[in-house]
């Protein structure tokens, strides 16, 4: 079954996103939080798809590698898999606050 490949594979993207050096930074920078994480995870992820879509258009044009351009279309891809499987949990924690008695 393919579902643990693509949960380590998910769970290495994420690691990726900030990169080694910036997660080293956050870690030891006191007056980071989340929203500064998640911006910059946010737009981590924004660039990544972004670089499948250039790559996608370069071969198309006939201008790259096509294993650069399944690598990278690959990680948009994870990329896109990992956003939209924490937008689903942030929607399910958000309705499991709706649903908590007063």
């Amino acid at each position: 079954m393919a579902l643990p490949a693509a949960a380590a594979a998910a769970y290495q993207s994420i690691a990726n996103i900030g990169g080694a050096s910036a997660s080293a930074a956050s870690a030891a920078t006191p007056g980071a939080n989340f929203s500064d994480f998640l911006s910059g995870a946010i737009k981590d992820s924004i660039n990544t798809i972004g670089q499948g879509e250039q790559a996608a258009t370069q071969q198309v044009s006939g201008k790259a590698n096509i294993v650069d351009v399944v690598n990278t279309v690959n990680a948009a891809e994870l990329t896109l898999d990992t956003v939209v499987a924490v937008r689903d949990k942030v929607v399910q924690a958000y309705q499991s606050i709706l649903n908590m008695p007063i």
